[in-house]
């Protein structure tokens, strides 16, 4: 059953991925068919999810490629919050060959697969649910700061090729991701508090301390945003700072310890 769920979602997400690639070609057509792919693929993924959850014994995303999979849902379902207007579609160009490269490894290291889980507290569960939200919403703010990096060079050399499309203005952008980085904090900040109050004494890792550089790289961020006023490509930049940790935090981290 699993097996039946998974691969629907790989090749819906990567249809999409190549419809957003070839977006900026032909907008309308493969606009449309890119976003009915991320629906169809989130929709497969959701039910594999589901059947994880109801069939597993113990908690179904303790390990590491059991987080990733659960993981790319909670980037694609980010995602569909804002990609379902016209007007941020070209996130996917971003989003949706990472989603299909990440359900593709966890599906290589088995973690779509319905062999058992991992014994655990809700506290774990709770850990899990927040951090793992918190690191896709900062994939996502990541995503809107790229796609403003690339139009505002876009429109600097007046590429004819991006009023073939509809894309948001520079401002809308830039105000979007702080929102979402907001989120992304709010809910990093419970992930750490729950991961704090889980470790034993003495256990403080690397995966914890980047976590913390995580955190106090986007505090950091939105605290110039709103004391200094700072916009635009700095604050994008910075957001792409916030990424790279993310991707240094996301495969050390051991949520299933």
């Amino acid at each position: 059953m699993a097996e039946f769920l998974v691969w629907p979602a790989l090749l819906a997400y990567g249809e999409a991925a190549v419809a957003y690639a070839t977006s900026l070609r032909s907008p309308r057509v493969s606009g449309g068919f890119a976003i009915w792919g991320v629906r169809l693929g989130w929709i497969a993924q959701t039910a594999l999810l589901l059947v994880q959850a109801l069939r597993a014994d113990g908690f179904p995303w303790g390990t590491a490629a059991g987080a990733l999979n659960l993981f790319t849902w909670l980037i694609v379902t980010a995602y569909l919050v804002w990609g379902c207007n016209a007007r941020y579609r070209l996130l996917g160009l971003a989003v949706m060959p990472l989603a299909t490269l990440l359900l593709l490894v966890a599906w290589a290291d088995g973690g779509t697969g319905l062999a058992g889980g991992v014994h655990s507290s809700v506290l774990l569960a709770a850990h899990v649910a927040l951090t793992l939200a918190a690191l896709a919403g900062l994939t996502v703010a990541a995503a809107m700061a790229g796609l403003y990096l690339w139009q505002e060079g876009r429109l600097k050399q007046r590429d004819a090729r991006l009023f073939k499309v509809r894309v948001p203005p520079l401002d809308a952008l830039d105000r979007l991701s702080a929102r979402v980085a907001t989120a992304s904090l709010v809910l990093l900040t419970g992930g750490i508090v729950l991961g704090l109050a889980r470790l034993q004494r003495g256990r403080f890792d690397a995966a914890m301390a980047v976590t913390l550089a995580l955190w106090l790289t986007l505090a950091t961020l939105l605290v110039l945003r709103r004391e200094a006023g700072l916009r635009g490509r700095r604050a994008a930049a910075l957001q792409l700072v916030a990424l790279a940790l993310v991707a240094v935090v996301l495969p050390i981290t051991h949520f299933a310890s």
